[in-house]
């Protein structure tokens, strides 16, 4: 199975991003998406640190062609802040 793995850094917008294990973090962030499958996984560390966090509502399902996409989108909503984690990935039930 392939992995595929993406990283950006990128200064979390208003409201922070928020992550399972510690709540909202906020400020320069790397955000690092991991495709494997059909599952995505998104964490996000402080700049430089050595822990990650998972973001809140990871791990997503994948759409198709949609790795480095999805990354890209990802990051977009971290510029803007993500005080509610993932949910607007989510697919509707």
């Amino acid at each position: 199975m392939s992995v595929e793995t993406y990283e950006s850094s990128v200064v979390a917008g208003p409201g922070g991003v928020m992550t399972e294990e510690v709540g909202v973090i906020t400020g320069e962030v790397t955000v690092r998406t991991v495709v494997t499958g059909e599952r995505v996984t998104v964490r996000v560390q402080y700049l430089d640190a050595d822990e990650w966090y998972e973001v809140e509502g990871s791990p997503l399902g994948r759409a198709a062609d949609r790795g480095a996409h999805l990354h890209q989108e990802i990051v977009q909503a971290v510029r803007r802040g993500m005080p509610a984690g993932l949910n607007e990935f989510r697919s509707p039930a």
